[in-house]
């Protein structure tokens, strides 16, 4: 072996080394290091609070939402540690109670007491979703006015975003909306060049 191929084996050696060390702690269900508990995405069990407005920072519970009003933006919360998941914009969703028996089949599992919960992030340009078209029921982009349907998955059903918002399954638990599981769909946007 030559000097300068030991030094690959070596790089690449500790490489692999360092890159078990960051991704044990994430695997094991812990932030990785330089990961703070704020920028983790939401997690089962995880109770949902009010991201603005007068009840900013108090637990979401059902009665809170009436039927097909406007979506409200909430965040993830450790109900252990009181660390609200704030650190990234992507873990924010918006907040509705529907019709639970029109929404399709396939997603019935993931809303809870009729209430559905949609990444704030479309998924064209990572502008956030809160317009809300209350005659077709829809959420929809500002910025380049794509729709997407509460009742079909987050559908895409006008604009040019590429796939539907990722839904955040949800379960209650005690009176409060509560984080079921992790994201369906890819949260985020990819930009086309």
């Amino acid at each position: 072996m030559t000097e300068k191929s030991e030094r690959k084996l070596s790089r690449r050696s500790m490489l692999g080394f360092v890159g078990g060390v960051v991704a044990t702690p994430t695997l094991l269900g812990q932030p990785a290091t330089g990961q703070s508990a704020n920028r983790m995405r939401p997690r089962a069990g995880d109770e949902l609070v009010f991201d603005e407005g007068p009840r900013q920072g108090e637990i979401v519970r059902p009665g809170l939402l009436e039927l097909h009003a406007r979506p409200i933006a909430a965040m993830a919360r450790d109900p252990a540690t009181g660390v609200v998941r704030d650190g990234s914009r992507l873990n924010r969703v918006m907040l509705t109670r529907i019709d639970a028996e029109r929404l399709s089949p396939r997603f019935q599992s993931n809303a809870a007491a009729g209430i559905v919960a949609y990444s704030a992030v479309c998924t064209h340009t990572g502008c956030d979703v809160f317009n809300w078209d209350a005659e077709q029921l829809r959420l929809a982009c500002p910025c380049h006015e794509s729709q997407f349907d509460i009742y079909d998955g987050g559908r895409v059903v006008g604009g040019p975003a590429p796939r539907p918002l990722a839904m955040l399954p949800l379960e209650i638990v005690d009176d409060s909306v509560r984080v079921a599981g992790p994201f369906r769909g890819r949260v985020g946007f990819q930009q086309a060049f």
